[in-house]
């Protein structure tokens, strides 16, 4: 069905013919590749994997495993685990470099190789345009039998993960535990069940509602955690009278929140809530993607920073939080990036320090979401059938709208007055992206829709 290389990894569809999904070829080969790149950068054999919950994969671990151990690295397996852990993890055992396997919020057919460098992050674009012209070349040499790696299971790095969370200067658990938070957690069938649920056992929340507990991959709804996949939630926390509901993507990446009466607090304003309380604490810089609400804009500028926009995606977010010194970044989708803990999106640190500034403002969690202003993002996207040419596109597109600011640097971001519009190809899908924001709901979809008929008709 499909097999997508970016910067994002590599990530496919299970099954079907090599080449064009994800199949064990496939993943031999790219994890060879990535591999063969790591022994490439020095003497360190170390290397670190870890998985969500998906179906297929214990198959792919076995395979990526295996294939590492057969050029001569050394494996310290998370087993199911959170793509932040596996971050911390690369760190925590001085590893050469890890590699999640996770199709973060991808349906349960999808799987994925992300390939962290030796800090537990994202390897860079020239980094991944390397390993995958090795792949294509098969240009790697396995070792001999006396030269074969060592494999570790280690499933203790997530407590180290959390505790890590808990000794954070700025998470107050004594503070949480005191206000006796009742929590309804959407798990989504996989590593939420386990990280979450021990993570505000951490805390001091005991009273906590799991839904979709079970680690089966089989997720109950779409994985996304968008408002329209989140109603069992939204009534979930009505029916248990809890102060808030809190939804985690497969592989806890990503975090959003459902106020006390069922209503959503919005993925955009996760990230806007927690710079908020991070700034109010000390000064500095803040950092989105492109595509991201500008109230993050705002905050900032209330508390005296000032806000850099990036191209989407994680890599590019934290190239950009290094070079403007930012003390929060992130990305609107409900990704937190704490950079003094790690450079990665984290929903674990999110949810402490959350919960931390929801317990000391002594607000409701919908009081705390109308302190923000309210603007709306109408998010979209148009599949994209073989052979499109989205360049050719986006080219008519910006003569099109030749008269208004247009930046390009991802795709294109056209701006109307004080709405804006963004247009770019997954880095994760086979899709254009259409986000449009308007301080009025109806203004951004019109925005959304305006321009998706634009690309309807160039296509």
């Amino acid at each position: 069905m499909a097999l997508i290389k970016s910067i994002s990894g590599i990530r496919g569809t299970i099954g079907g013919k090599t080449s064009d999904n994800l199949t064990p070829v496939d993943i031999v080969k790219f994890a060879a590749a990535y591999g063969s790149w790591l022994l490439q950068q020095g003497t360190n054999t170390k290397v670190v994997i870890g998985r969500d919950g998906r179906m297929s994969g214990e198959m792919v671990s076995s395979l990526v495993v295996n294939t590492l151990i057969g050029l001569g690295l050394d494996v310290v397996d998370l087993g199911l685990s959170t793509t932040p852990t596996v971050e911390m993890a690369v760190k925590f055992e001085n590893a050469a470099g890890g590699i999640i396997l996770t199709a973060s919020h991808n349906p349960k057919e999808w799987n994925a190789l992300k390939l962290l460098n030796s800090k537990g992050e994202f390897i860079s674009g020239d980094e991944g345009k390397l390993i995958l012209r090795s792949a294509e070349k098969e240009d790697f040499k396995f070792a001999s039998v006396d030269k074969l790696g060592v494999y570790k299971k280690d499933e203790s790095l997530l407590k180290k993960h959390i505790d890590a969370v808990i000794d954070y200067e700025l998470v107050d658990a004594g503070l949480i535990k005191k206000k006796n938070f009742k929590v309804v957690v959407d798990a989504v069938n996989s590593t939420g069940a386990i990280a979450v649920p021990a993570l505000l056992k951490a805390l001091g929340v005991t009273d906590v509602v799991v839904l979709n507990g079970e680690v089966t991959g089989n997720f109950a709804h779409n994985p996304e955690p968008l408002p329209e996949h989140l109603t069992d939630l939204s009534n979930e926390v009505i029916k248990h009278n809890a102060h808030l509901g809190i939804a985690v993507d497969p592989d806890v990446d990503r975090l959003c929140f459902v106020c006390e009466d069922g209503s959503m607090f919005g993925e955009e304003y996760t990230l806007v809530a927690v710079a908020d309380y991070i700034l109010s604490k000390r000064k500095g810089n803040t950092v989105s993607n492109m595509s991201s609400t500008k109230a993050l804009k705002d905050v900032t500028i209330k508390h005296g920073g000032e806000y850099f926009p990036s191209m989407v995606g994680e890599v590019n977010v934290v190239n950009r939080m290094k070079e403007v010194n930012a003390v929060i970044g992130g990305e609107g989708n409900g990704g937190i990036i704490v950079p003094d803990l790690h450079y990665g999106r984290d929903a674990l640190i999110g949810i402490a320090l959350f919960l931390t500034q929801l317990a000391q403002s002594k607000k409701t969690i919908k009081q705390l979401r109308n302190t923000y202003p309210d603007y709306f993002i109408s998010k979209n996207k148009i599949t994209l059938e073989n052979g499109i040419n989205v360049k050719d596109i986006f080219k008519k597109i910006k003569e099109k709208y030749k008269n208004q600011p247009i930046n390009s640097e991802d795709g294109l971001k056209i701006e109307f007055d004080n709405d804006w519009v963004h247009l770019r190809t997954s880095n994760t899908e086979p899709i254009i992206r259409i986000y449009a924001e308007s301080n009025f709901e109806t203004t951004a979809e019109n925005i959304a829709r305006r321009l998706m008929q634009d690309i309807g008709q160039m296509m």
